[in-house]
């Protein structure tokens, strides 16, 4: 058994983190600083832009902004807006909905875990669940936007 977050999900987080300096980046700007492309790059702020996280500017002084405070933001939150909701209401052992009739082998031991898992990821904020290093790229600063 795995739990993990998929690699998508990481690299949203330090999309996040980078852009929290309160300065507008562009999408280049960000791949590279992410080690990815641009067109991944809007792939990953798609879903966040949707949600009001990200808000993105056009033109030759635009680029990609963070709208909201991650100290407002848990971890599952952004979990669920990238890979969508945790299924909890499903059996761990079998594809069928939990808890059945019969519960299975592991419900007693999973569902606890399952639930302080996702207790914890809800309480744990976004800006305290970045290692992401201090911004190094050059990007669309406030002055050069005014």
């Amino acid at each position: 058994m795995r739990l993990e977050i998929l690699p998508r999900t990481e690299l949203s987080l330090r999309l996040l983190t980078t852009i929290a300096d309160g300065s507008r980046w562009r999408a280049s700007d960000l791949a590279e600083q992410l080690g990815t492309t641009a067109p991944y790059v809007a792939q990953l702020v798609a879903p966040l832009t949707r949600v009001g996280w990200i808000r993105a500017r056009p033109g030759p002084n635009g680029g990609h902004e963070l709208a909201v405070d991650l100290r407002t933001l848990s971890v599952l939150d952004l979990i669920t807006v990238v890979e969508g909701a945790p299924e909890s209401d499903r059996c761990v052992m079998a594809d069928r909905p939990c808890p059945a009739p019969e519960p299975c082998a592991m419900h007693d031991a999973w569902v606890p875990a399952r639930d302080g898992l996702l207790a914890r990821l809800a309480a744990t904020p976004l800006h305290e669940s970045s290692t992401h290093d201090e911004p190094s790229i050059n990007h669309v600063s406030e002055e050069a936007t005014s």
